[in-house]
């Protein structure tokens, strides 16, 4: 007996939601976190020497809360997924350097990371161009 999920029936919703909110999982933490720990964002800002960082924290707040709202209901998803996308690789780039770290355990942990993200990444890019077949009115 072949497996399937019937389109729009209640099991692909929830599962398309928990596919969602995994991938927007650490970005609503993070937002979170930033949100309730604004000095702590400002100096995470500051550490990776993005000025003014007061605006940079707001920024990054709004974006990881804002884009994993759209995502999660559906409301532009596939900007939401894209904005996500470039927020990680951007920030990936940023402070997950491990090609300048000498060899050892910091620049491994470092190296795994940065992968993830790309991984990360993929995940979205994936949901963007899912959300674009879908909808085909939004003719880019």
């Amino acid at each position: 007996m072949p497996f399937s999920i019937e389109a729009g029936g209640a099991i692909s919703i929830v599962l398309l939601f928990l596919v969602h909110l995994g991938l927007c999982a650490a970005y609503i933490q993070g937002g979170l976190v930033k949100l309730t720990d604004f000095p702590g964002a400002v100096v995470e800002m500051a550490h990776f020497r993005l000025n003014p960082p007061v605006l940079f924290a707001v920024l990054v707040i709004a974006l990881e809360l804002g884009a994993s709202v759209m995502v999660l209901t559906g409301f532009l998803r596939w900007l939401g997924a894209l904005a996500l996308a470039g927020f990680t690789l951007l920030s990936t780039l940023i402070a997950l350097r491990f090609w300048e770290q000498p060899a050892g355990e910091a620049r491994h942990a470092d190296a795994n990371a940065f992968f993830e993200h790309l991984g990360l990444i993929g995940g979205f890019l994936l949901v963007v161009w899912v959300d674009l077949a879908r909808n085909p009115s939004l003719d880019l």
